[in-house]
């Protein structure tokens, strides 16, 4: 099988470009005889170089480029296209409309078309829920990563045809090593919280810092480490005014010692090695609407004891005693749930073994694998039962051939 997908693409720091290459490598893990090849979603003004897999580039804003992609696309001989859709990445809004630009590509796609839906607002605009559907009735197969979004999508968008859901995937990690890890990074002996992903005032990362106090006067040796750099597209906008604002309310509360930044960018390896040596994570995000969470899918994986806000995918995973939830932009509740978790030991397990017996379902592997059935199921439906009208095969040179594998393992902390 040859498979193309249209993404953004490492090395972009963008979610979606590390969400994809997790699962293009995890689908040629699955079957080594698979091909891939990528359609890379550049920003405005970049230039970047790519590995050999990104056969085609689409530059965001523009829609005669989401054009020529799939034409090219549609010329090859790729089998099967892989949309994974964020609206950010596939159009503009501007006085209050979109253009839909995957649109224009899906018009001129004639390939088999599965996309998948990291975005399911549960009150959508309108031009939102024209996309949407516009996207279920122009795809082969749609996928979402929760049964709330599949809810959504038939109640809300009044979608007939049912998504596949298949979870947000995360490596597959064993929960040992927290002593080591903890002596590995400095912090032996200290009760970590954590929150890691790209910083923006969308994660609610103070009501953290604004908890710290009340944990600290229960816990003196409590240390919260806020892992990862700033949003990229913030960082063009304000620079670090955000990370700044945060640095100096830690400051203003005394949490020199109890609040510290890892301002970088992390290899895969690294971030669960940090999952590793916390003992609570932490996601305080804002957005009660956030339907997936790659963070949050992977301190499941990791077995972390888990407090956060109740938006939809939180709400979805964390159920049945798997975590603990709390008010938005409440900093007393993410004090007082932290606390009852570092306070009983024996909670602090149970809430472990929970999370890891769910996320171990999540592991990029079995992603992968259930991914590359859903593909070849979609390949081998005889053609009368497919109701999407494709347009008639334009013409293009035809793509050569390539079997790389999509990118390198990275390379493990010293």
């Amino acid at each position: 099988m040859r498979i193309a997908f249209v993404a953004s693409s490492v090395p972009r720091r963008c979610g979606i470009a590390t969400f994809t290459a997790d699962l293009a490598a995890a689908v040629k893990s699955a079957d080594p005889a698979v091909r891939i090849f990528a359609a890379a979603i550049n920003e405005p003004g970049a230039a970047r170089a790519y590995g050999p897999d990104v056969r085609w580039r689409i530059h965001q804003e523009e829609p005669d480029t989401y054009r020529d992609a799939a034409i090219a696309i549609s010329a090859s001989n790729v089998d099967i296209v892989n949309v994974q859709h964020e609206f950010g990445l596939y159009g503009v809004w501007h006085d209050g409309t979109y253009d839909d630009h995957l649109r224009v590509f899906l018009e001129n796609c004639t390939k088999p078309v599965v996309t998948t839906l990291h975005t399911v607002a549960p009150k959508p605009e309108p031009w939102a829920l024209d996309t949407v559907r516009y996207i279920s009735d122009h795809s082969e197969q749609v996928v979402v990563m929760g049964t709330t979004a599949a809810r959504l999508l038939r109640e809300v968008y009044n979608v007939a045809r049912p998504p596949v859901v298949i979870e947000h995937g995360m490596p597959a990690i064993e929960p040992k090593g927290r002593h080591r890890l903890k002596r590995q990074l400095g912090v032996e002996d200290r009760p970590i919280l954590s929150t890691f992903g790209l910083v923006d005032p969308r994660k609610g990362l103070e009501y953290v810092i604004e908890a710290m106090p009340e944990i600290v006067v229960r816990h003196p040796f409590a240390l919260y480490l806020v892992v990862g750099q700033t949003h990229p597209e913030l960082q063009k906008r304000e620079g670090e005014s955000y990370r700044n604002s945060l640095i100096a309310s830690a400051a203003r509360l005394g949490l020199r010692d109890h609040v510290k930044f890892v301002n970088q960018y992390l290899t895969q390896r690294e971030v669960v090695d940090y999952l590793l040596a916390t003992d609570v994570y932490v996601t305080p995000y804002l957005d009660p609407n956030q339907i997936t969470s790659g963070t949050l899918a992977y301190a499941l994986g990791a077995g972390k004891a888990i407090v956060s806000t109740p938006y939809l995918h939180a709400q979805e995973v964390l159920d049945r005693g798997r975590g603990i939830l709390v008010p938005f932009r409440d900093a007393a509740a993410v004090a007082t749930a932290v606390n009852s978790v570092l306070g009983d030991p024996q909670r602090k397990r149970e809430l472990e073994t929970r999370a890891y017996e769910y996320g171990k379902q999540m592991a990029w592997p079995a992603i992968g694998r259930r991914v590359l059935a859903m593909m070849r199921d979609v390949l081998d439906q005889p053609g009368d039962t497919v109701a999407v009208a494709r347009p008639a095969p334009a013409t293009a040179p035809r793509e050569p051939e390539q079997e790389e594998q999509l990118h390198e393992e990275p390379t493990p902390i010293a």
